[in-house]
């Protein structure tokens, strides 16, 4: 792709939104053109062999900086005519990027204009961006942190998965013992860093890969040396009905977990197995069940657009789920994402007809009583959808609104955990660091001690 223009951009950035939304347009030379036109505002023409768009907006330079770059990107989508129902607002958090306009002093009315105008976003896709916000304002809290613990290993891999995990039958599983010794250390230590901080969490998550496959012995053990009297929310993502126990559950709800995850991502089990997921939906069943008797607030996953499934699997989905009284459910677009084993098959995601579907959301969203109040999106996503949390109000997910959002910092322990550090950049930005535990088994055992030292001395100069 030849791109020539008269502005400074970043060319790689285009060059990348073209790559996923417009791949017939790689080879081709695309010119874009900015004028200052009437009184204060910009133009972006953009032009591509007999194809011609121009994009016109108030001048907000000063307040968006990346505003012409936006642009010639909506400029491009609409030179092909092509409509996605988000535009082209192709980025993973739309929620923090409208929150940033909105606190600028902006109308609902005028960002609606901007979404609409500059990003071809669509009504419904704006309006559910404004739903969750309103949502969010009333739950975020910057003043607190949140803890994450990795455990990176698995029943199976799934063959959509990119997290950090690996088969406990693995040639990698040898290492599960020395792991849980290694991370009850790494909690321990973090444990007096916190104290000695007076250091506070709203929220921990123990996640994965497929934290049940701990022993119970070994959940307790990790439970034991966490103290939670003073968090809002205590999530453990059980996730996989293969790995779960009646034993595991009563002992997460004598330790203060108070949220579980139980996914089934598709009721179709031939998905199931082709996707190398284990599945026995008797169990599964016996697992809801112990799981409201004990009085969990549960989640459940499904993920729309797996592979060979149909329409009318995803709405078999839909409609099984009905069955179950869950007061979150989120909905998740597959994403061909690297790292997975269908990245590596080079597995095309393709479109459906997902009016039919988002109906069908719609309908078991009111049946349920819940509403949107996190979303994020993904590259390479199916149809470029998004994924959607609901919920039943007041059981909205803490963590995963302040993860999305990237308002809380983040105490990242055990396999491929991320920390994460804010600092105050200007009165809308944050600078944000990354530090990133090895998810590697053998690695994190060799090296947590030396990690856990530098990413203390990450949060000391923080506050200094």
């Amino acid at each position: 792709m030849k791109l020539v223009t008269n502005f400074h951009l970043n060319k790689r950035s285009v060059e990348e939104f073209v790559r996923v939304l417009l791949p017939e347009a790689m080879e081709k030379e695309i010119f874009g053109e900015l004028e200052y036109v009437e009184e204060n505002k910009i133009s972006i023409t953009v032009r591509i062999e007999e194809k011609k768009a121009t994009i016109i907006e108030e001048n907000l330079l000063d307040k968006i900086e990346d505003q012409t770059v936006i642009m010639l990107k909506t400029a491009i989508l609409k030179s092909y005519k092509k409509n996605y129902p988000w535009g082209s607002l192709i980025g993973v958090r739309p929620t923090k990027m409208t929150r940033r306009i909105l606190q600028m002093g902006y109308s609902k009315e005028r960002v609606r204009e901007l979404l609409s105008n500059i990003y071809l976003a669509e009504d419904d896709k704006i309006d559910l961006l404004f739903e969750v916000i309103e949502t969010e304002e009333r739950l975020l809290n910057k003043e607190l942190k949140n803890i994450y613990i990795g455990i990176p290993f698995c029943p199976t891999k799934c063959r959509y998965c990119s997290f950090a995990s690996y088969e406990i039958g693995s040639n990698l599983g040898r290492f599960y013992p020395d792991f849980v010794k290694t991370l009850l250390k790494e909690i321990e230590l973090i444990g007096e860093f916190s104290k000695r901080n007076n250091m506070r969490y709203e929220s921990i998550y123990i996640g994965g890969g497929t934290p049940s496959v701990l022993t119970e012995r070994d959940i307790e053990q990790v439970l034991k040396m966490i103290t939670s009297s003073y968090l809002k929310e205590f999530i453990f993502e059980a996730g996989r009905e293969d790995s779960i126990t009646r034993e595991k559950l009563e002992i997460l709800k004598r330790y203060g977990v108070n949220r579980i995850s139980l996914n089934p991502q598709t009721f179709n089990e031939k998905t199931l197995k082709d996707l190398n997921r284990n599945f026995n939906k008797e169990h599964f069943d016996e697992v809801y069940r112990d799981i409201k008797e004990l009085g969990f607030i549960l989640n459940m996953d499904i993920i729309l657009g797996l592979p060979n499934e149909s329409v009318e699997d995803m709405l078999y989905t839909l409609k099984e789920i009905e069955n179950y009284d869950m007061e979150n459910l989120t909905v998740h677009s597959l994403a061909k994402k690297k790292g997975s084993k269908l990245y590596l098959e080079n597995y095309e995601v393709r479109r459906f007809e997902r009016e039919k579907i988002e109906k069908a959301i719609k309908r078991l969203i009111k049946k349920k009583k819940m509403h949107p109040y996190y979303l994020y999106r993904q590259k390479n996503s199916l149809d470029w959808g998004e994924n959607v949390g609901y919920s039943i109000k007041g059981c909205e997910g803490r963590f995963n609104i302040e993860m999305i959002e990237e308002n809380q910092e983040t105490v990242g322990i055990g396999g491929g955990a991320i920390s994460k550090i804010i600092k105050k950049e200007s009165e809308l930005i944050d600078q944000i660091e990354r530090f990133i535990n090895p998810k590697d088994p053998a690695l994190y055992i060799a090296e947590m001690r030396e990690r856990h030292d530098k990413k203390i001395k990450l949060f000391e100069r923080k506050g200094d």
